[in-house]
């Protein structure tokens, strides 16, 4: 049975760089499958800007044949395409030109609709628009600011952005995502915690012996090797989806979830992160940066001659020891990495229980294997509990580890909403239980910062691993050193 869709005001978007990359690949498709399910009211309009010259039929021509490129063409349904077309405007618009913003304040002429300003666009233009838009008297209590990552590149930059921002825009209005939290998987973390009793009681020190966060990708920078220089896996990757991650596994429940409590728990768990300065980063920190090599058979070029820069020191790979310094946490390492060209595309949470306190079966053959709860957020989503079961047959015990698999896909056959379509309705909705509060980002900025610090002060080269591999050797010396090794997809 369908789940019955919740309804959105009607709504007009504006979309700030609406000829770019993110645009034309995940916010229109994303738009149109909305529209597609019935979900966008029928009043509802999508304003582009950008400085293409674009009028509004060359802007439909365009955003039509990139539907077909990045939506499914099983999802495309000719009427569906014409009604959403229609709903489609453009406004060419140079940001930096304080002239210029009469047409798009001319098409804005409800003030009582919801108004989304979706700015993808450089962070660095981020106030430059805030302010136009209040010079224009376009901020009406019904407007909503969604700002995507990075937000800056270190804390004061951060800062800057909030702030400026934040002179325009109230708290409650600004939007910062990051499309992790949208994904499935990544809410039905908090239902398994938190709505299943066996659970929870386990969910501790007591029980668990230790978090592993993964997100590899087999690509490398590709285009993006400009903007990924001045940035770096780090930043790019740790501070806000890995962090964001590790908060939802290590948060405390909250009273009920809200539009604020789960936000406000996640940031008491960024700020129980023990810090890691100075000398620690060498111990609990690895960088590394891929050379050339093999990825699924084809060559691979090293990220210095994708980039352009065959002296970078940017890393592309990391891995980091981190502990919640709290009663429930006290002892557990969170193990967290990330990296472009490695051997497999993937993003999961590994749970990892402690093994039984007594060897009960000392006669079985096999062995009984610590359970482990596996969250799956790519490739495929979905859950695996590992567990150690008796294999059928007569001759005595023998043990074998077993798994019990949720696969989405399988278990829930209606088609589930890609993230970037749930969180432009809940930006709609003015929901923002799934974006990031200024004083998160800030916090996780403050525990990040250090690392990068330390590796600027003491002009660390990150560790050279073939594209195609695992990651530099450095990674695997740092769990094997507590006892552990990296779990590897079955």
């Amino acid at each position: 049975m369908s789940q019955p869709l919740v309804e959105v005001p009607v709504a007009d978007v504006v979309v700030f760089g609406g000829t770019g990359d993110l645009a034309v690949r995940k916010l229109l498709p994303a738009l149109y499958l909305r529209d597609r399910d019935g979900q966008l009211p029928a009043e509802t309009r999508i304003l582009a800007t950008s400085r293409a010259g674009l009028d509004d039929d060359g802007y439909r021509d365009k955003v039509r044949g990139e539907l077909m490129r990045f939506v499914a063409s099983e999802e495309l349904e000719d009427d569906v395409v014409e009604r959403f077309l229609a709903r489609l405007a453009h406004t060419s618009l140079d940001i930096a030109d304080p002239d210029g913003w009469e047409e798009l304040g001319a098409r804005l002429d409800d003030p009582e609709r919801v108004r989304v300003f979706y700015l993808a666009i450089s962070p660095g233009l981020f106030g430059t628009v805030s302010a136009r838009l209040a010079e224009h008297g376009l901020v009406t209590e019904q407007s909503r600011l969604v700002l995507e990552k990075p937000i800056g590149h270190d804390l004061a930059s951060a800062q800057e952005i909030n702030d400026a921002v934040g002179a325009v825009f109230a708290e409650h209005q600004i939007f910062r995502i990051d499309h992790y939290l949208g994904k499935e998987s990544v809410q039905n973390l908090l239902v398994t915690r938190f709505a299943n009793t066996f659970l929870e009681p386990l969910w501790n020190a007591t029980a668990i012996d230790h978090v592993q966060i993964t997100a590899s990708e087999t690509l490398g920078v590709g285009g993006r090797g400009g903007y990924y220089d001045g940035s770096g896996a780090l930043r790019d990757m740790v501070q806000n989806h890995l962090l964001q991650l590790l908060c939802l596994v290590a948060m405390e429940p909250p009273t009920y979830v809200g539009h604020e409590t789960v936000r406000d728990e996640k940031l008491k768990v960024l700020q129980a992160l023990r810090p890691i300065t100075g000398a620690d980063v060498d111990q609990q920190v690895v960088a590394g940066q891929y050379v050339a090599g093999l990825v699924d058979g084809a060559a691979a070029a090293a990220y210095a001659e994708e980039a352009g820069r065959p002296d970078s020191r940017t890393e592309t790979f990391v891995a980091i020891r981190a502990e919640v310094a709290n009663w429930r946490w006290a002892g557990v390492p969170f193990y967290l990495r990330t990296g472009k060209r490695l051997d497999r595309r993937a993003s999961e949470i590994v749970i990892q229980f402690k093994d039984v306190p007594h060897p009960m079966f000392p006669a079985a053959e096999g062995t009984s294997e610590p359970n482990r709860l596996v969250i799956q957020l790519q490739p495929e989503e979905g859950m695996r509990l590992h567990l150690t079961a008796k294999e059928p047959g007569p001759g005595g015990i023998r043990l074998r580890p077993v798994s019990l698999d949720l696969s989405y896909t399988s278990a829930f056959t209606e088609r589930s909403p890609e993230a970037y379509e749930r969180l432009l309705m809940d930006v709609v909705r003015g929901n923002p239980q799934l974006f990031m509060r200024r004083d998160e980002v800030e916090a996780a900025w403050r525990w990040v910062e250090p690392i990068h610090e330390h590796w600027t002060r003491t002009a660390a080269k990150p560790r050279r691993y073939p594209a195609g591999t695992s990651g530099p050797y450095a990674a695997t010396t740092l769990v094997e050193r507590d006892g552990r090794q990296w779990h590897e997809h079955e």
